[in-house]
């Protein structure tokens, strides 16, 4: 099979990368908006997502294609809502005009927003942020389309060997703080969010790449409160303290989802525990693999702050 990474590059496409490249002819079409450069041994086409000349006969030529190219996250959204909307929702409605093949599609758990109990697909949506939004409206023009669509639970871990690892994601930053300042501040610790670690997104799509199953799918691996992800990680390292302060966080999400569905329909549930990531991000620490972990780059909002995008 011929696909289309759309969006490659980063993060969670590291890992997408490696996983389909065993089985398929891929080819990575990105920005490199947080990259230098792209050193894998696949085909790579520099460009944006908005220059859709360019895209287009690319689509031509594959079977499917994996849409990951977004701004992500919702403080680095909130910057220009504007542009996220034309990034994140505006390209997707072109992709769905303009490609009636197999369409991967990801977008977030952050659409639950803030509620009570187990949330599965059917449940009522509640984004409380740019981001979030974008994500539902780019979910709405896929409605009709060859897509199956993945809203995923907040990742940590480890993609791959090239791409640059996200800081700002709350185990991986925890796992960074414990180790480089020695404890862990808490803002409450009774929010819940759903983990997924990053190599299972590549394990799912792979999985669910050549069937016909269509739709909305969680994707997570369990759901954890922010207090307990703390204490997973004190207890591998022990030098460590927990600081709880009940001072308000400004990130207001709290949810915990289902991905029976996604099991029940295809047969996939994802199994990379939270020790296996907590460990990737303590060896890549611990052994001073990265020279500044404090680096803009490491964190899309920061990033973005410093350096736009236009």
């Amino acid at each position: 099979m011929n696909i289309l990474v759309v969006g490659g590059a980063g993060y969670v496409g590291g890992g997408i990368v490696d996983k389909l490249k065993k089985n398929h002819n891929v080819t990575v079409y990105d920005s490199l908006i947080y990259e230098e450069s792209y050193r894998k041994d696949v085909d790579f086409v520099y460009g944006d997502i908005r220059e859709q000349k360019k895209l287009l006969p690319l689509l031509d030529k594959c079977d499917a294609v994996i849409w990951l190219a977004a701004l992500v996250g919702d403080g680095a959204c909130a910057i220009n809502p504007e542009l996220t909307f034309e990034i994140n929702s505006d390209s997707v409605k072109f992709l769905a005009e303009n490609f009636n093949k197999r369409i991967v599609f990801l977008s977030t758990c952050s659409v639950y927003g803030a509620q009570e109990g187990l949330l599965d697909e059917s449940s009522t949506i509640n984004p409380l942020s740019a981001y979030a939004t974008s994500k539902v409206k780019a979910e709405d023009y896929l409605k009709d389309s060859n897509a199956i669509i993945f809203r995923l639970g907040t990742l940590f871990g480890i993609s791959d060997e090239f791409s640059r690892i996200r800081l700002d994601l709350v185990v991986n930053i925890l796992v960074t703080k414990a180790l480089t300042e020695g404890k862990l501040t808490v803002f409450g610790g009774d929010q819940w969010r759903p983990l997924l670690h990053v190599i299972d997104v590549a394990n799912a799509i792979d999985h669910t790449i050549n069937l016909k199953t269509t739709g909305i799918y969680n994707l997570h691996y369990e759901n954890f409160k922010i207090i307990d992800i703390a204490n997973a990680i004190v207890e591998r390292i022990p030098s460590a303290s927990i600081e709880t302060t009940p001072m308000k966080f400004q990130d207001a999400r709290n949810y915990q989802v289902s991905s029976e569905k996604l099991f029940q329909d295809t047969g996939f549930k994802a199994s990379t525990n939270l020790l296996q990531g907590i460990d990737e991000v303590f060896n890549l620490i611990s052994n001073n693999r990265i020279k500044d972990v404090s680096h803009n780059r490491y964190s899309n909002q920061n990033f973005l702050e410093e350096h736009g995008v236009s």
